[in-house]
């Protein structure tokens, strides 16, 4: 993480050009967000939308960004949940450059 490097909530950070930073002992916690988003949005997420929707909710002041994220948090589902489906349907479920 760089100065100029925003934190969204503990260990990942987003650049002023938009490039998310995810510390590799938060990639498990994002693949089982998506495993568990999948259900109640019936879309096929993955580690990006969950990225995603997780950048969002901070934006909004839905998440504190003091408190680490966790794939058992129910609450956390049920905030992430209408973000995936705004990256879906808003945005096709097209995330980041690479998609």
């Amino acid at each position: 993480m760089t100065l100029s490097d925003q934190p969204v909530v503990p260990g990942i950070s987003i650049s002023a050009d938009g490039q998310a930073t995810v510390d590799q002992s938060m990639t498990e916690v994002l693949f089982d967000l998506a495993l568990k988003l999948e259900g109640p949005t019936g879309q096929p997420v993955d580690v990006q939308h969950v990225l995603a929707a997780i950048v969002i909710a901070a934006r909004r002041g839905e998440l504190d960004a003091e408190v680490r994220i966790s794939a058992d948090d129910q609450a956390l589902v049920l905030v992430l949940t209408p973000h995936i489906e705004t990256v879906f349907g808003q945005y096709g479920g097209v995330v980041g450059q690479d998609d």
